[in-house]
């Protein structure tokens, strides 16, 4: 047993053994321990979709991932509206991707010398945390290997990399600068390299729109299979009602039709809580992100706004991402009205490696993806080829559905042709003025 399973374990003892059945409680269920804030069931409900959402959102990436376990895939060229895998892709670098299980041993990760061109390999645990970001900005751009044990492992490396869970999911950001660039940034993706021992592909789970039963029975196998942080043991406690716990016990047959009622009610209330929602400070119109951005610890509900509306996104010294606010609080805009994005000179964002504003629509499920266009752009940023300043040093951005023609063509950015617009800034490698909010972008204004 591990350390996660041993401890959690024990404190689930306790609870149990201090705990009594009260009149009308559901069988089997202990009573939450006097002085905790249990919940009623229909907030039990709410609070444990919020926290299982990420759990949820990362078991369908993995399982719709075609590459078998423990192997890298690579995207050889860009991000576009067929080969789109996750809610809110980039288009700025080449992605590749591994879904790594740690159960049979180590593994190491072979990074090949990449120079100045940025890379980036992110290493996330179930839970969404990024607890590792390495090339360009931590261990530079020469050669390294690198070896990562899971929860039980064992190693002699002293650099070894522990992952807080089982399954990691392993993202790797390389930049490309236009077609002609891409053999060279190819070329460094196949020199990547990752040394571990094949093992199953992992079973298909629920996805975050089931019926109660499916989604919670899914959040519950996926907590037994990656334990989760000890710290969260009296977020266990408050849910209790539920039977929702890192070692078993949700029960969908112990629910009466009145109890399932008020699931369903507290599933609704979650969903109305994170779909389409995200936290942060808003300054001239524009979201910026928390400082816990894929770091969340116990912001389980912050944690659940990026899984549904921006999953596998990085840290903010990584990566910085800003989303403007339409008057109504959200982030969605109307695409049939042209809006204008404009940088005085000497005031384009301050980074050290690059920036980009992508344009996606919002689906049916919520999340935000790429559309098709004219001109097949997703993205314009400092790198777009042909993108034309002003006689006074601005720099002008155009975000319409049709295109403003002459010389504003060049820095068009197309709306979607009939759902909602949604912007994404990112900042690649944001400089200290960026990340303590020194920085602010321009206002976003009617075209």
């Amino acid at each position: 047993m591990n350390r996660r399973l041993f401890l959690a374990s024990a404190a689930l003892a306790g609870l149990a053994a201090c705990s009594t059945t009260s009149p009308g409680s559901m069988t089997g269920l202990a009573a939450p321990t006097p002085g905790l804030a249990a919940l009623d069931l229909e907030s039990a409900a709410a609070e444990a979709w919020i926290y299982g959402v990420m759990l949820i959102e990362n078991a369908n990436a993995r399982w719709t991932t075609e590459a078998p376990t423990n192997t890298l895939l690579h995207a050889y060229e860009l991000t576009t509206v067929d080969t789109q895998f996750v809610t809110t892709p980039n288009n700025d670098t080449l992605y590749s991707r591994a879904w790594i299980d740690l159960d049979a041993g180590p593994v190491t990760l072979h990074m090949p010398a990449a120079g100045k061109r940025y890379v980036s390999y992110a290493f996330m645990d179930m839970y969404g945390t990024n607890f590792a970001v390495l090339g360009t900005r931590t261990t530079g751009g020469g050669p390294r290997s690198v070896t990562l044990i899971g929860p039980r492992g064992a190693s002699l490396d002293p650099l070894a990399i522990r992952s807080p869970t089982r399954w990691v999911w392993l993202l790797i950001r390389t930049l490309i600068d236009g077609e002609a660039d891409r053999p060279a940034a190819n070329a460094i993706q196949n020199a990547m390299r990752l040394d571990a021992s094949p093992r199953p592909r992992a079973p298909k789970y629920a996805t975050r729109d089931a019926k109660w039963d499916q989604y919670f029975a899914s959040v519950q196998a996926l907590l037994i299979e990656n334990p989760p942080p000890f710290e969260d043991m009296i977020f266990f406690e408050r849910v209790a009602r539920l039977g929702l716990g890192p070692l078993g016990g949700f029960d969908a047959a112990k629910f009466s039709a009145a109890e399932i009622a008020q699931i369903e009610a507290g599933i609704a209330k979650g969903q109305a809580a994170v779909i389409g929602r995200r936290s942060g400070n808003v300054r001239n119109g524009w979201m910026y992100p928390r400082s816990n951005l894929g770091a969340f610890g116990q912001d389980y509900l912050f944690r659940a706004q990026v899984a549904v509306g921006g999953l596998a996104a990085l840290i903010r010294e990584e990566a910085t991402y800003l989303r403007p606010v339409f008057t109504d609080g959200g982030f969605l805009w109307p695409s049939e009205k042209p809006w204008l994005l404009r940088f005085e000179k000497g005031d384009l964002p301050p980074v050290d490696a690059f920036w980009s504003l992508t344009a996606y629509e919002r689906t049916d499920g919520g999340g935000f993806y790429f559309f098709n266009n004219p001109i097949n752009r997703y993205a314009i940023g400092d790198r777009t080829p042909g993108l034309k300043y002003g006689a006074d040093g601005s720099l002008e951005i155009y975000i319409q559905r049709n295109d403003p023609g002459g010389a504003k063509s060049s820095n068009w950015l197309p709306a979607p042709p009939s759902k909602p617009l949604v912007l994404s800034m990112r900042f690649y490698l944001p400089r200290a003025q960026l990340l303590d909010g020194l920085y602010t972008m321009p206002a976003l204004v009617p075209g």
